[in-house]
């Protein structure tokens, strides 16, 4: 057989003496609310992520039925406008003449200012991701 060695620690390592009371808080051992918490904070999780899928998708469905209202909402003002068109060609009231009686008065003096330089107005949709 083999000889048996015996380890004498130096004075560096030692032991770590733990009191045993049970009052004490240990890492080891559950606490009675621990797994009421943890399932609690488990649901509140679930629900805020449902909540957030949620909350996206009806943004991004707001957006879409924006732009289809505005779609919509154009093509009843071109509607509009060629209705008005046709009616006042087939009225053929609408003449120089029937001005007056409104207090429309013909322009004597046009003067047009020129500015050169390409100054322009680009139209930008608000509200839109």
């Amino acid at each position: 057989m083999g000889r048996t060695k015996i380890h004498k620690p130096s004075i560096f390592q030692g032991q770590l003496q733990f009191s045993a009371s049970r009052g004490s808080f240990a890492l080891n051992a559950e606490h009675p609310l621990e797994a009421i918490a943890f399932r609690a904070f488990f649901i509140l999780l679930l629900g805020l992520i449902f909540v957030y899928i949620y909350l996206v998708g009806f943004s991004a469905l707001n957006i879409i039925a924006r732009k289809e209202a505005l779609a919509q909402a154009a093509q009843a003002g071109a509607l509009i406008v060629n209705s008005e068109r046709a009616y006042f060609a087939a009225s053929q009231k609408v003449v120089p003449e029937a001005g007056l009686p409104l207090g429309l008065a013909p322009v004597a003096k046009t003067a047009y200012v020129y500015r050169p330089g390409t100054v322009g107005q680009a139209s930008v949709s608000h509200n839109e991701i």
